[in-house]
């Protein structure tokens, strides 16, 4: 079968291997999409720490299920569609016993740790699948994976109807997330550097938007919440000035969800945070957000097919993955489709 391999930074390929072969307790699933994130450019630089190599890559993966125990736990059987949860926990450590498994204290995440789903077939864990509508298309069905991440940062923040919710990056995840904060009743403001992106999100539906390079972002935030201040600030682009800046714009009894990843420590003025009393609570990747964002784009309440600048085939994906990483702004969200 086909599959999509880094052998080292900077070296991608579409090579041929085994098709596996289902251990107990494991489906087989016929892989029909597949999305390329931001972190597979990451683990394609080198600048991904936590990938190991060499590496199949690939964690948004959808697809069609060939085997699987009869005993699994959602009743999937045999030619359902799914989504796979690509992360891996323990079920034994406390963020496991207490339902938090992404803080498991052994995670291994697909295409990170262990070997990816940008294949023609894989295994994984009968009881990680999540069903899919019969008739929800192949090519954007992936980006219900990002779409937990973003809707994890929204319910560690406890976002309520009729409040702001200032989101920091205006990539897949923020832009995700301000969708879904409209959805729900919620006004986003959409802070980034680069104009482009902001008018995409107001092309989106998003009402609010600030350029932080040229423009007063606190001064802009107070005037678009009427001195108000935002009730939840979202972090999602992991640059160290943008994670100080949230403490800047969030009101005072607000909070603050942490769903970029710094590479380095941030200083905060804890002062700040005493006086404000503000929440801060990280947001790592999801846990238990898949049927309500797989509701959400079957419904239309997120057209996330929005956000799909392009479908690429299996042996397109190397070209396209070396070009995103060479032009970053000319892409949002590429997924590849399989025949």
């Amino acid at each position: 079968m086909k599959a999509i391999k880094f052998e080292e930074p900077w070296k991608v390929q579409c090579i041929d291997i085994e098709k596996p072969e289902p251990k107990e307790g494991r489906a087989l699933v016929r892989v029909r999409a597949a999305g390329i994130c931001g972190s597979d450019i990451g683990a394609f630089r080198g600048t991904n720490p936590l990938v190991s190599f060499p590496r199949i890559i690939g964690h948004e993966i959808v697809g069609e299920v060939l085997s699987i125990p009869k005993d699994n736990g959602r009743g999937i059987k045999i030619g359902d569609h799914v989504i796979v949860d690509p992360y891996l926990y323990c079920g034994k450590c406390y963020p496991c016993s207490i339902g938090r498994t992404n803080c498991c204290t052994d995670l291994k995440v697909l295409g990170v740790h262990v070997e990816g789903g940008m294949a023609e077939y894989m295994t994984h864990p009968a009881d990680m699948l999540w069903k899919l509508p019969e008739d929800m298309p192949w090519d954007i069905a992936p980006m219900a994976e990002p779409l937990t991440i973003a809707l994890h940062g929204i319910h560690r923040g406890n976002l309520a109807a009729g409040e702001h919710v200032a989101i920091i990056g205006a990539g897949p995840i923020g832009l995700l997330a301000a969708m879904s904060a409209i959805a729900y009743g919620a006004e986003p403001i959409v802070i980034d550097v680069v104009d482009e992106r902001l008018e995409f999100a107001r092309e989106l539906g998003v009402k609010y938007t600030i350029n932080s390079a040229r423009e007063d972002m606190a001064g802009k935030v107070s005037e678009y919440t009427d001195g108000r201040m935002a009730e939840l600030v979202m972090e999602c682009s992991g640059a160290n000035a943008a994670v100080r800046s949230t403490l800047d714009i969030v009101a005072n009894a607000g909070r603050i969800t942490l769903t970029g990843w710094p590479k380095k420590e941030t200083p905060l003025p804890t002062d700040a945070i005493t006086r404000k009393e503000v929440d801060i609570r990280g947001a790592r990747t999801s846990a238990g957000e898949f049927e309500e964002a797989i509701d959400l784009i079957y419904t239309g309440k997120v057209d996330v097919r929005k956000i799909l600048t392009k479908v690429v085939t299996m042996d397109e994906t190397p070209e396209t993955i070396i070009d995103i990483e060479k032009n970053p702004g000319n892409y949002m969200k590429v997924n590849v489709v399989l025949d």
